[in-house]
């Protein structure tokens, strides 16, 4: 099949119709139109889970009946840090760190590696390359022990700031 440009003047004085093969003003107009309907109605479905990504329930729920009461919201800086757990956050103005983890029931066992993190923040964190600043609100998994980290998971977070 070759494609070809015609033209050709249409019943109203002075315009013309051109085309590969078809007429603009007829047939191709008419698959131009059903092609945009069917464009259309293919990308808004695939475009209305990146909309409501926020609002997917995470696969471990951080906050849960049984560590309500625990959860607090702290300022603190998040990276990824060499041992386990690799996800760390450091409440800023004490020297106390946080091991993060994906929560409470997690049945994965390199869940230390690559923990659930709330979508606005994993967008922004990126393994040994960044760390974001921000207030995190977080529900321990263990009792606190001076001069050790302590196991926890981060159900929201909110100011983030991503520093290079």
């Amino acid at each position: 099949m070759t494609l070809r440009m015609d033209c050709k003047p249409t019943s109203r004085r002075g315009e013309w119709c051109c085309g590969f093969g078809f007429d603009r003003c007829g047939a191709e107009y008419n698959l131009s139109v059903r092609n945009t309907i069917l464009i259309i109605a293919i990308v808004i479905p695939l475009c209305a889970p990146i909309v409501g990504q926020d609002a997917q329930p995470r696969r471990n729920p951080c906050k849960t009946p049984e560590n309500r009461a625990s959860c607090v919201w702290v300022h603190g800086r998040l990276r990824y840090g060499n041992g386990t757990p690799a996800v760390r956050l450091w409440k800023i103005g004490t020297h106390h760190v946080f091991g993060i983890l994906s929560g409470p029931r997690t049945s994965d066992d390199l869940d230390n590696e690559h923990p659930e993190l709330p979508a606005n923040v994993a967008d922004k964190l990126q393994p040994f390359k960044n760390q974001v600043f921000g207030d995190f609100e977080i529900c321990p998994l263990e009792p606190e022990k001076p001069g050790s980290m302590q196991s926890a998971c981060i159900d929201q977070g909110k100011n983030i700031i991503v520093d290079e």
